[in-house]
């Protein structure tokens, strides 16, 4: 999942809601839980309370209505953290009994907190008790009529409340986050899965472009099926308009040719008259237009079909060895290094006129030996093509800097000693060029001009 792609996005949004939705869940799980342990905790608070005045309300036997144990010896360990009060509230007959737990120590009143009572009378709530302990406590107001009016009070330890929530916590904390982790990697292969037919698309053009398919093959989802099928109408549409365009640029060239040949041959039975000449000078200025647009024309065309894949190495080879024997009679020796996995993206015709300009003019110019290379370019930005480097060496002469500037330029020529028309260059040029590559031109090391050939690899 790389920065900015639409399955990190739905990855991060996914997981982003699932982890809030977890941590919600678990707040909400963790008060539940909480205000359980406080249920039951106050209804084992209750059993004691309603102990306690079932012994208020008990006859008299000993005129003693105050209780003296409940059967727990929580109650009968000092500052045990569990203690009931007593307190009569008859105007005169004031009197406060508690529990031995709670030493010389008072509960306070839960009513000076300002909590309201139930409908029962009754009330809960957090205190802090002696020695600044946290204490759960339920009071009741108990009215027994002539036999007096009190206020009953029964407290427990907090702790354990805090305790056994907080071991809740821990557990629900350990099973979310085993649940998170799982989500989590749930979550990445849904994303993976769902995003897969567009991986195929991809992978699929990657194919179209590289020359190993033609179209987009296969069964895609009913959401991305109309995108496949526009897309190979869109190739399909591209061939016709090509196919087109060259049969244009055919018949305008047939149309062409003729009426030029026509003026060539009247101009040339009519020499040496000034007009005649004039006019085979500049029809000869037209045909080599002509000829030069028809052929950007041409290449033009050439470049916008996908799936054109050319291999390098028996292009060279075969041109090596036809420029060996045509200066054979010179002893002109081609040295050969080529990358056997090196592919041009473009049409074998192309790429055989690119490099049997460059070696046909290294030959023309070497000592006694030419060198070619090709290779792939290991380092490619990302998300761009990679480049194939075809080099031609030679050991001539060489070119000073400024010439290196002009043998570049239609028509130009160095050297009218050599033969040629001064295009061969120029030409390898303005191919590269509609090929996205570049040519470079620069120092040998065998002593002569260095031909630099960057073309989109396949």
């Amino acid at each position: 999942m790389r920065a900015n792609s639409l399955a990190l996005r739905l990855f991060v949004s996914a997981s982003a809601w699932a982890v809030v939705i977890l941590f919600i869940t678990g707040i909400v799980l963790s008060s539940l839980y909480r205000h359980a342990v406080e249920r039951a905790f106050d209804r084992r608070l209750g059993v004691y309370l309603r102990t306690i005045v079932a012994d208020l309300a008990a006859p008299e036997e000993s005129g003693d209505k105050f209780p003296q144990s409940l059967g727990e010896p929580l109650f009968e360990l000092p500052l045990s953290g569990w203690y009931w009060q007593v307190t009569r509230l008859d105007p005169g007959k004031h009197d406060v009994r508690s529990s031995r737990s709670l030493w010389d120590g008072g509960l306070p009143h839960l009513a000076d907190y300002g909590v309201a009572a139930g409908t029962d009378g009754s009330r809960e709530g957090y205190v802090n008790g002696p020695e600044d302990q946290r204490l759960r406590l339920v009071e009741r107001n108990i009215d027994l009529g002539d036999e007096g009016h009190y206020l009953v009070a029964v407290a427990g330890d907090a702790a354990e409340i805090n305790d056994e929530t907080r071991s809740f916590d821990q557990a629900l904390a350990l099973t979310f986050v085993i649940l998170a982790v799982v989500l989590l990697f749930t979550t990445m292969f849904q994303v993976r899965f769902g995003l897969a037919p567009l991986k195929r698309i991809t992978d699929s053009l990657a194919a179209i472009r590289a020359g190993r398919a033609e179209r987009l093959a296969g069964q895609f989802p009913e959401e991305i099926a109309p995108l496949a099928r526009e897309t190979n109408a869109l190739i399909e549409s591209n061939k016709e308009i090509v196919e087109r365009a060259r049969t244009h640029v055919g018949n305008l060239a047939h149309a062409l040719k003729t009426p030029l040949s026509v003026m060539v041959n009247e101009a040339s039975a009519r020499q040496p008259d000034p007009f005649a000449v004039k006019v085979l000078e500049q029809a000869e200025i037209m045909r080599d237009q002509v000829t030069r647009h028809l052929e950007r024309a041409r290449l033009a065309a050439h470049t916008t079909v996908l799936g054109s894949l050319t291999e390098v190495e028996p292009v060279v080879t075969a041109l090596a060895r036809t420029m060996e024997k045509l200066h054979h009679d010179r002893g002109i020796a081609v040295e050969v290094h080529a990358d056997r996995e090196a592919r041009f993206r473009g049409e074998r015709p192309d790429l055989e006129e690119m490099i049997g300009n460059l070696v046909d003019n290294a030959c023309k110019w070497a000592v006694a030996q030419v060198a070619i290379e090709v290779a792939r370019e290991q380092s490619a930005p990302a998300g761009e093509a990679g480049l194939v480097r075809i080099t031609v060496d030679d050991d001539g002469r060489g070119l000073s800097p400024a010439e290196r500037e002009q043998a570049g330029k239609r028509g130009r020529r160095l050297d009218e000693t050599k033969p040629g028309s001064g295009l061969g260059l120029s030409i390898v040029t303005e191919l590269a060029e509609l090929y996205g590559g570049e040519l470079k031109l620069g120092a040998a090391p065998l002593g002569g001009l260095r031909a630099e050939l960057l073309l989109p690899a396949g």
